[in-house]
């Protein structure tokens, strides 16, 4: 136990966690510009019978990570990042008609450098639990760990354009999520119109290593509250809640920001 002196807690001792270590990152801004869109065979007969296209909204739906060494450049590492975008477009047949959904999905490639350290050692785990083994599992290797966090990217512009003079290529290259939901055996054969669409994207990348550290403990982390079980009825629970002001009248700037606002 933690010793207490004036109402401070002492470190005890000092003890050894396995962890993660962050040894570069970087965050990146990317103006991915012109990438095609990808429809299946109904969703590119909407775009060609389309007067107006609109896209409504655009999220992240899957992202591919590979890390290589550097040669020649020991302790780092080029991680190569493909992101896959979902986007939702309204295509609309003549003015003033309703629009229809169309779904397609689009690539872009990026490649940054970071440091990710050395390591050599295989690691190799037990797994807890399950029927006992003469051999644990497979190891893994030593080459850093990835990580890219990334918010859905805003969307910039949209253009559609005859096929003759679109100079970019379809992808097809997709990974089996979403090649299920293009129903890849259905792509279009002689489509007409290509859709073109220029995304504003943010992400930060990260490379780390299993390391093992000291760090100073004070105690265990006890719960210091009892667990709230309500026994209300669903109505004196609803009562209890405040009313959502904010969700009709949304707040306005504070008198500070407003002060500091001006054209730069």
């Amino acid at each position: 136990m933690s010793n207490l002196s004036g109402g401070d807690m002492r470190i005890d001792e000092a003890v050894c966690i396995d962890t993660k270590r962050i040894y570069d990152s970087c965050e990146s801004k990317d103006c991915c510009e012109e990438l095609r869109v990808t429809f299946n065979d109904a969703a590119q007969s909407l775009i060609d019978k389309a007067d107006t296209v609109k896209t409504r909204d655009c999220d992240i739906s899957a992202v591919s990570i590979d890390v290589d060494e550097v040669p020649f450049n020991k302790g780092y590492y080029s991680v190569d990042i493909s992101f896959y975008f979902r986007l939702r477009f309204d295509t609309y047949s003549s003015p003033g008609a309703m629009p229809q959904v169309a779904i397609g999905y689009a690539t872009f490639n990026k490649k940054c450098i970071l440091y990710g350290s050395e390591g050599d050692a295989k690691i190799f785990t037990s797994t807890a639990g399950e029927r006992r083994r003469d051999c644990a599992e497979a190891p893994k290797y030593a080459n850093p760990t990835a990580k890219v966090q990334a918010v859905d990217p805003v969307i910039l512009d949209t253009q559609v354009v005859e096929v003759c003079h679109c100079r970019r290529h379809c992808c097809t290259t997709f990974p089996d999520s979403i090649r299920e939901s293009l129903a890849a055996s259905r792509f279009p054969q002689n489509p007409e119109k290509a859709v073109l669409v220029t995304l504003g994207l943010f992400s930060i990348i990260q490379l780390s290593r299993d390391v093992q550290m000291m760090i100073p403990a004070i105690d265990f982390c006890i719960p210091e509250k009892e667990c709230a079980c309500s026994t209300q009825s669903p109505c004196e629970s609803f009562e209890s809640i405040d009313f959502p002001v904010n969700q009709f009248f949304p707040p306005e700037a504070d008198a500070g920001n407003e002060a500091s606002r001006g054209c730069g």
